[in-house]
């Protein structure tokens, strides 16, 4: 039987890649709903090839738009809302999620996918940051699958013992190594950082993707938001993960083990990979990507990430430490602060500096529920807001 597929994100990077995979299987998969915010003419584009019942536009002018450039007769349904981003991961006819989309708003419907017993194919790393045990708590009680996408967990997951417990040391692990680029400014410093711009954070050497990311992947943050990630994945420490600047980006991630034996997963750096390893867990299937040819890439290179000049990962780390509702207010934070810079408000190098000054200001509570969770998000929003508008930074 076909597998049903709800795509939060469709017309993201993350979201065309798994369509990709889709294309390439049709006997295997069918699109039940597709979402984005505001991108109309490349919805419509994926609703006359992949025909899902339902098509969600966040956004009410752009839902508008997507209805008139439907062809008369379409049978997809055209929603709008946030809302609707629930319905569509929650719905009985729905066998998997694919959580592609970027920040904050992908909690609430990841969130509804987790509950209603989906399998759960996460790119959306913000619903741990900002709710890793309320989120693994609805994957446990809502029978869920719950499979990472992010290249460096998905590689983590593959590398594990295919039985894994949720405990490091009963499986004969000493270390998970999250592998990091670097970025394009890797081996800059702080002075050096003070005048880039944002088409050069954008331009990541390796991976094609969108600007928020490409920015994050800059500063460092997207590695401490993957670290978290990756501790609430794997019910670990934040002191079991050890990151690893990887400038080729052919080793996505390793597990070290009591043994002396350190696994890893290599590939290339194309998202399709674990895209359709998630899809098809446990099996494996064709995603478009060329095998890497080791010859080619003659060498591998390590080093340590430089948390002075990219304070971003430590700021994640502490936040991760503290607990509570400080990964929440580190994540808005870090979305006002990467906007501010890609629409030239601030420099490069005041993006850690404001989220450093909100988290400053936070008293942190337990974030035992998702209206705590959301509240902490609206004021580190409302805090960034006005430490930009005071023009000090």
């Amino acid at each position: 039987m076909k597998q049903t597929l709800t795509v939060l994100g469709s017309t993201g990077s993350i979201g065309c890649s798994t369509l990709d995979v889709v294309r390439r299987h049709p006997e295997r998969y069918e699109v039940f709903a597709l979402t984005a915010a505001q991108r109309a003419d490349e919805m419509a584009a994926q609703v006359r090839e992949f025909a899902p019942r339902y098509a969600v536009m966040t956004d009410p002018a752009a839902a508008k738009k997507l209805q008139a450039l439907l062809p008369c007769g379409c049978e997809t349904k055209v929603l709008t809302g946030t809302r609707a981003l629930s319905e569509v991961a929650e719905a009985e006819e729905v066998d998997q999620v694919m959580a592609a989309i970027v920040g904050a708003a992908g909690l609430l419907p990841t969130l509804a996918a987790a509950k209603a017993g989906k399998r759960v194919l996460l790119a959306n790393k913000e619903s741990l940051v900002m709710a890793g045990p309320l989120f693994m708590d609805a994957i446990r009680e809502g029978g869920a699958e719950l499979l990472p996408i992010d290249s460096e967990h998905n590689a983590i997951f593959q590398s594990m013992p295919a039985d894994y417990n949720g405990n490091l040391e009963a499986n004969g692990i000493r270390k998970i190594l999250l592998t990091a680029s670097g970025g394009p400014f890797r081996g800059r410093t702080a002075a050096e950082l003070s005048d880039v711009t944002p088409a050069q954070a954008v331009a990541h050497p390796n991976w094609s993707m969108g600007a928020k990311i490409s920015v994050d992947s800059a500063t460092l943050m997207n590695k401490g938001l993957e670290l978290i990630e990756a501790c609430f994945l794997f019910n670990c420490n934040a002191d079991d993960v050890q990151v690893v600047v990887h400038p080729q980006s052919v080793i996505h991630s390793m597990v070290q083990y009591c043994d002396g034996s350190v696994l890893a997963q290599l590939g290339q750096p194309d998202m399709r990979t674990p895209i359709a390893y998630g899809m098809a867990w446990p099996e494996r299937i064709e995603a478009g990507v060329e095998s890497l040819d080791l010859f080619d890439i003659a060498r591998l290179n390590f080093e340590a990430p430089d948390e002075v000049n990219f304070p971003c990962l430590t700021l994640a780390r502490e936040a991760f430490q503290q607990g509570g509702t400080m990964p929440a207010v580190l994540n808005a934070a870090n979305e006002i602060a990467v906007d501010a810079f890609l629409q030239e408000q601030i420099r490069f190098t005041s993006i850690p500096t404001l989220i450093s000054s909100v988290m400053k200001q936070h008293q942190v509570i337990a974030a035992d529920s998702l209206d705590v969770i959301l509240a902490a998000d609206e004021w580190a929003r409302k805090t960034a807001e006005s430490v930009l508008a005071e023009g000090t930074l």
